[in-house]
């Protein structure tokens, strides 16, 4: 390798171009550095000339370039690692938990769902039904000759709607009560297996009224919207003579033994009743994306408005007053000012997929006096498509003769990516794909507020947390209603995590939780889960199988689960999990890289799904077990109204005047500042 050693070298003729015996080199006084610079001073350094290495012709010398490159971009990785290795060794680790009940399964589970009771493991050729309490199975359904990808499941009470999706993309509709199993109706199968449509999305409605499908074939793609007789399924199971069979001896869920298939009776509580029929759910509507825009036949603005009846679909673009011409101008400067990125060839265009929720009757939505249905039952279909500008909105009130077209339009300043409804239905987000969302309160009919991401941080996941309050430095729920208060966290698609809170009339601010860590690359998150019985908690994954528990109110990692025994997760990692609603525990798919240890005393671990009871833990367990606070406590933190907080302070003080050790005159004194606080607090309002 060559390398430069000062004037001196330079000056020093080739080994193989010398004559005669060598001469010492002394240097003279005009080959002084001209200039005192101490940076130049150094460079002249006598050497001796025997030691110079001759110039490298090429391409050696590109060659010796690249390694040295080679050489001084390993040495950086290597003390960056070290680097990265003390500031492990120096952070923290908080507690790691294991898990306490493990389901051995005969197939790889492909997907699961929990209910109240009972846990939902589809698999081959069909699914798997186990209890929650005591981890043991209680019935398998296999008849199909694909396996399940994914399963739905809707609590109602004694009842239970399954939705399975096969392989093909055919779903079925399930009905379980009490010891039965039945089969409604498989809804999108054809007896031509070329024109099956596939169900790419379902969603079932809150009180399981309404059913939408999103389904695709033939290069198109619909929506089929369906009405459930929940009543008449009701009545028709419970005249059926449904034998209850004897329940075997619950088992604690925080027992560490696992649970083999072999070590359970099949059919212990359910059997499946494919002799009777129930009645079918009935079809409401199909609804196709919108058109795309065109040129217009309208003469004059009149036309246009004629057009619109009842104000119906205003606002979606369809109707305009731009003609053919226009449109065609307009094309040819675009191609012509983004000629070179047009020129590339681009793929087939996918097909138009659609997001939707039902929303119930609102200050929005206010259903006319003849259709109005009974309250928490669903009234609106929203909806929005794949780089569509417009949330659309459609009334379930309907028949199939009815043409299928929106009630009113919400348009959006950018396509939306992303919504989310919140569990009770009360509230609404949407985001664009410019970073901006937008908060709606459904219940009370007002928006609460428009908040833009941080630069270069974009929606990819929208997740809501029931409302909560910091009391004493705990997290607690408050126990009467609070009306619009919102708390959600999203996960953008730099893996960033970030907190976004509204209040009434308050706009909305956001924070970060989990910045992007570009040193730390393994460590972002790739999915995200809240946990309802855990007041202000979020589960967090890794790319590299870590899962944590994170403390949004603080920004702080409470404790962290792994898998027991086995190596990690391969990289990067897809995690199948399943959080309880209503039970303070979580499960997880043991996933495993495809060659497993092999010793003598470990049981493969590649088909089992793991329980994390929140409660059997030290750091958790009083948080699980305590999460409420009262209303005169929480008034303190202001989450009710102001009338309320008055009812409820005066009802606290009465209460106080009644005692004989307390002085009146004090609580009368102190109700009178309290009056004269909320009134200065009205003013500034």
């Amino acid at each position: 390798m060559s390398s430069s050693k000062g004037r001196w070298t330079q000056k020093s003729l080739p080994v193989s171009t010398r004559q005669g015996p060598p001469k010492a080199l002394y240097p003279t006084e005009k080959d002084w550095p001209k200039e005192d610079d101490e940076g130049e001073e150094e460079n002249y350094v006598l050497y001796n000339p025997y030691q110079g290495l001759d110039s490298l012709p090429q391409p050696y010398r590109m060659i010796n370039k690249l390694v040295n490159l080679l050489f001084d971009r390993s040495w950086e990785l290597i003390e960056e690692r070290a680097a990265l290795r003390e500031a492990d060794r120096t952070r923290i680790q908080p507690t790691i938990y294991a898990a306490l009940t493990e389901i051995q399964h005969n197939q790889r589970p492909s997907c699961m769902a929990m209910s109240q009771d009972y846990v939902f493991i589809g698999g081959a050729k069909g699914f798997s039904i186990y209890n929650l309490y005591n981890a043991e199975r209680i019935y398998v359904w296999e008849k199909l000759k694909v396996d399940v990808t994914s399963i739905w499941v809707t609590d109602l009470g004694s009842e239970i709607l399954i939705a399975p999706v096969d392989e093909t993309g055919i779903i079925r509709l399930f009905y379980l009560y009490k010891d039965g199993l039945f089969l409604i109706k498989t809804i999108n199968e054809v007896d031509d297996t070329s024109k099956q449509p596939t169900c790419v999305k379902l969603e079932i409605s809150q009180g399981g009224d309404f059913a939408a499908f999103l389904l695709q074939g033939a290069g198109d793609s619909w929506l089929d919207v369906y009405k459930l007789p929940r009543e008449a399924w009701l009545k028709e199971a419970e005249h059926l003579p449904l034998t209850l069979n004897s329940k075997k001896k619950v088992r604690p869920l925080n027992t560490l033994d696992p649970i083999t298939p072999d070590s359970v009776e099949m059919d212990v509580n359910f059997s499946f009743k494919s002799d009777i029929k129930l009645s079918p759910p009935v079809y409401i509507m199909k609804i196709k994306p919108p058109k795309p825009i065109t040129g217009t036949t309208f003469k004059s603005p009149l036309e246009v408005f004629a057009k619109v009846e009842d104000c119906s679909g205003l606002g979606s673009g369809q109707n305009h007053f731009i003609r053919d011409s226009q449109w065609e101008q307009h094309t040819e400067l675009f191609h012509a000012s983004y000629k070179k990125y047009l020129d590339k060839e681009l793929g087939e265009e996918p097909l138009s997929t659609a997001t939707f929720h039902f929303l119930l009757p609102s200050c929005i939505t206010t259903p006319p006096a003849e259709a109005r249905s009974p309250s928490g039952v669903a009234y609106v279909l929203g909806i929005h498509w794949t780089g569509s500008h417009n949330f659309f909105l459609y009334l379930l009130s309907r028949s199939l003769k009815d043409k299928a077209e929106p009630e009113s339009v919400w348009p959006c300043a950018a396509p939306i990516t992303a919504s989310r409804l919140s569990c009770s239905s009360s509230y609404l987000v949407l985001a664009c794909e410019d970073g901006v969302l937008t908060l709606w309160d459904v219940a009370e009919g007002f928006p609460l507020g428009v908040i833009a991401l941080p630069e270069g941080c974009f929606c990819q996941s929208i997740h809501f947390l029931k409302y909560f309050l910091v009391h004493k430095g705990r997290n607690l729920y408050p126990e009467g209603p609070v009306k619009s208060q919102v708390q959600c966290v999203v996960l953008c698609t730099n893996t960033s995590l970030h907190l976004v809170t509204a209040s009434g009339t308050q706009g909305p601010t956001s924070r970060v939780l989990v910045s992007r860590s570009a040193k730390h690359l393994d460590e972002a998150i790739c999915a995200v889960a809240p946990v309802p019985t855990l007041p202000g908690m979020v589960l967090i994954f890794a790319r590299n199988g870590s899962m944590s528990l994170l403390d949004v109110a603080k920004a702080e990692v409470v404790c962290a689960f792994a898998l027991p025994r086995g190596p990690q997760p391969a990289v990067p990692w897809k995690p199948l999990f399943a959080v309880s609603l209503h039970h303070p525990c979580f499960l997880l798919r043991g996933d495993r890289p495809g060659k497993e240890e092999r010793t003598s005393d470990a049981k493969s671990t590649q088909n089992s799904v793991f329980c994390f009871n929140f409660e059997a833990y030290p750091l958790l367990e009083n948080l699980s077990k305590n999460r409420t606070i009262p209303q005169e406590d929480s008034t303190e933190n202001m989450a009710l109204p102001l009338e309320k907080r008055c009812e409820l302070v005066l009802q606290k003080s009465f209460q106080k005047l009644k005692k004989p050790q307390v002085s009146k005159d004090h609580e009368w004194t102190r109700l009178r500042r309290y009056s004269m606080l909320l009134q200065r607090e009205n003013l500034r309002r």
